[in-house]
């Protein structure tokens, strides 16, 4: 590396690593780096219509004249109407056999017809008549009747393999064509009988149905009707104007821009140089990467320092990303049915709801960008998502997750609802949008044991891990509950008072508790060493020097280490084990040696060999422990004696400089000192002396 290679990498050092205080290690950059070219290449390659506009607001951009000629799409409302429309016409199909007017015709020369034998001429003349409109048998369709009374009513009648519609006016049944017949005799022949001259003939025999009626082609051509509706009416011309400024936007100007919008996004090239559309790219994708990790930096700096926690986020938020892009690319209706919730879900198993909300806002960018309609959809899902981090933590287990999917189809319906009322009530009639807003609810549901895939692939650990270690039930508890009782009870209090405390500063509840069950584990080993867990006549530290007692106390820690590996607790909870001392001391015995004339340069064998919180739940866990155990040596609870305690507790904490490497600030530690104080107030108030029972009013 030059020499100035170097001074260039000191300086960017200088000005942005320590004046903004960004992450130093170098591997924090490369999966952002990633993540900001697939975003660069998931990008749009062709121009977007950017013009907005609503539906009874002015236009507020220059006239707008088309650029090419683009077809009129029709709206939901109007392809709805005519399938209904469609739906409601019905026309029969009819196949023509063309030997029944054979046979018929021949049939004629061989009448007989006594004086009247003139007539086979009239009657083979309206035998061609009928059979050239053809004749349709009784009863073929049930409906037939009612339909001639529509002067529009049409029947398909299918001849050498072409089919054509007909009116239904033209078609003869069987009684109009006798009908007719005699009609054809009588005009020929007034002075004939023709009723006797039919009946003596037979000549009712000569009409036979030609129409034979298809019951399976006449349903398939109605459900085509149906669903094959066109989706066009009508083309505007290049050079039209399609709307003026300032003109208002009535709902056939919205269907106009509508289709042009359709249209320009689907057809239109990029017309300038490829550079510029990459570099407008490149700036997006880098400034969407920026926000996101400003987002971790500010709400939670240490996420950099848990390598897998930072990239399970990153993960996560390229899965959303990703997705949004490939429902754009294949169908634009689909971002309906993805459960983008579920990204708030995922996230939420690991992260607090500040970084969650963040992170989630931030993940829904991509979708904004992508999607046609970008902005109601980014409002949708980010309603519904947060509701889903509100009501997940109450509905979260077995049955109950879908009493949440519910819920946040219910948001979105109401969500998609109001958009559609500004756009016109009509659209409320886009059922298969409801439908795929509820598949899409219930696909969150069933995406969500992924979770412990993630959790296996990245080495987390989930919220629904810690409640399961939470379980007084659980091995490791039940042997600190036999072994040692009273470490046991010291724990449950300690869980308690920190779930309080906890609550207070908006900290990980789960984990702090998690952590306050197994942070004294190590107490196994030897229980009788401390006060908690001896029996009466037990004196463990008489006749040990207090190094020696100051020795066996410390142990507990990397005792409590070395169980937490036996049973395979999780990292978070074993740094509970390492800092709920951090680096103080063994007081008692401390005080003990220096007062018996110990020298004060050799006290290093006093100070546990831990390490100083890091996390806020580890500093809520050190106040709390610390408080549990010192409370119990109070002569009096008053409120001034409790608050003194609490404030002597963590006044030395800090004098000791045990929060030096937390990210807790002065104020939660005050709000958590007012929340500890009212919580022991309350647990150890006074009770009512109940007074002895005079024994004249016994019976």
């Amino acid at each position: 590396m030059s020499s100035f290679q170097a001074a260039a990498l000191k300086l960017f050092k200088e000005i942005f690593m320590e004046k903004f205080n960004l992450p130093r290690k170098f591997k924090v950059y490369i999966p952002l780096l990633a993540l900001f070219l697939i975003l660069v290449f998931m990008m749009p390659r062709s121009p977007k219509f950017n013009y907005d506009y609503r539906k009874g607001s002015p236009w507020l951009h220059e006239t707008l004249v088309a650029q090419f000629d683009f077809p009129v799409l029709k709206t939901e409302a109007q392809l709805l109407e005519e399938r209904e429309k469609a739906g409601s016409v019905f026309i029969p199909y009819y196949k023509l056999d063309g030997k029944v007017a054979s046979r018929s015709m021949n049939a004629v020369s061989s009448l007989e017809l006594g004086k009247w034998s003139d007539a086979k001429v009239v009657i083979s003349d309206a035998l061609t008549s009928l059979y050239s409109k053809g004749i349709t048998a009784p009863n073929a369709v049930a409906d037939i009747e009612d339909m001639r009374t529509d002067p529009d009513a049409l029947v398909y009648i299918q001849k050498d393999r072409r089919a054509v519609k007909v009116p239904l006016s033209e078609v003869y049944t069987l009684e109009d064509a006798t009908a007719f017949l005699q009609e054809s005799l009588a005009k020929a022949f007034p002075r004939c009988n023709v009723d006797s001259l039919v009946a003596a003939a037979s000549l009712s025999s000569l009409i036979v149905p030609d129409l034979v009626y298809d019951q399976q082609t006449t349903d398939l051509i109605h459900e085509e009707s149906i669903n094959y509706i066109s989706p066009t009416q009508g083309v505007i011309r290049a050079g039209q104007v399609i709307v003026s400024e300032g003109e208002i936007v009535t709902a056939e100007i919205e269907q106009l821009l509508d289709s042009y919008r359709a249209e320009y996004n689907t057809s239109v090239g990029y017309g300038e140089s490829r550079t510029f559309m990459w570099t407008g790219n490149i700036l997006i994708a880098f400034f969407i990467v920026l926000v996101l990790f400003l987002a971790i930096c500010y709400c939670n700096f240490r996420i950099f320092d848990e390598f897998n926690k930072y990239l399970y986020l990153l993960m996560i938020f390229a899965l959303a990303a990703v997705g949004s892009s490939i429902v754009a690319k294949t169908d634009a209706s689909l971002f309906y049915l993805m459960p983008f919730t579920l990204i708030s879900m995922y996230l939420l198993a690991f992260f607090t709801k500040r970084m969650v909300f963040s992170v989630y806002f931030i993940s829904l960018l991509p979708m904004m960008i992508f999607a046609p309609n970008g902005v109601e959809l980014f409002m949708m899902y980010l309603v519904a998502g947060s509701i889903a981090m509100l009501v997940f933590g109450i509905f979260n287990r077995g049955w109950l997750q879908f009493v949440t999917a519910f819920i946040v189809f219910a948001v979105m319906t109401v969500v998609w609802g109001a958009f559609r009322l500004i756009d016109g009530v009509a659209g409320l009639k886009e059922y298969h949008t409801v439908f795929d807003m509820a598949l899409g609810s219930l696909l969150s549901v069933a995406g969500y044991p992924l979770i412990y895939l993630f959790e296996k692939i990245f080495k987390l650990v989930s919220n629904t891990k810690l409640a399961e270690l939470s379980d007084t039930n659980n091995k490791l508890l039940r042997i600190l509950a036999d072994k040692a009782p009273g470490t046991f009870h010291h724990s449950l209090q300690v869980m308690n008072l920190a779930d309080a405390a906890a609550r207070s500063i908006n900290a990980n509840v789960l984990l702090v508790r998690a952590g306050a069950l197994y942070h004294d584990i190590g107490k196994i080993s030897n229980p009788q060493c401390f006060t908690e867990n001896q029996t009466s006549g037990v004196r463990y530290h008489e006749g040990l020097s207090p190094k020696e007692s100051a020795h066996e106390i410390i142990r507990h820690v990397s005792d409590g280490l070395a169980l937490a590996e036996k049973y395979g607790l999780p990292g978070e909870v074993k740094s509970f084990i390492a800092s709920h001392h951090g680096t103080t001391s063994a007081a008692y015995f401390l005080t003990q040696y220096l007062n018996d004339g110990g020298d004060p340069e050799d006290v290093s064998g006093f100070y546990y060999d831990g390490v100083r919180p890091v996390a806020k739940e580890e500093v809520v866990l050190m106040i709390c422990d610390a408080v549990e155990a010192a409370s119990r040596s109070l002569k009096t609870y008053s409120p001034e004696s409790i608050s003194a305690l609490v404030d002597a507790i963590v006044d030395g904490k800090a004098k000791e400089n045990q929060f030096a490497d937390s990210d807790i600030s002065l104020r939660e530690i005050n709000i958590m000192k007012d929340e500890i104080k009212s919580y022991l107030q309350q647990m150890y108030h006074s009770r009512v002396s109940y007074p002895k029972r005079k024994e004249k009013t016994d019976k």
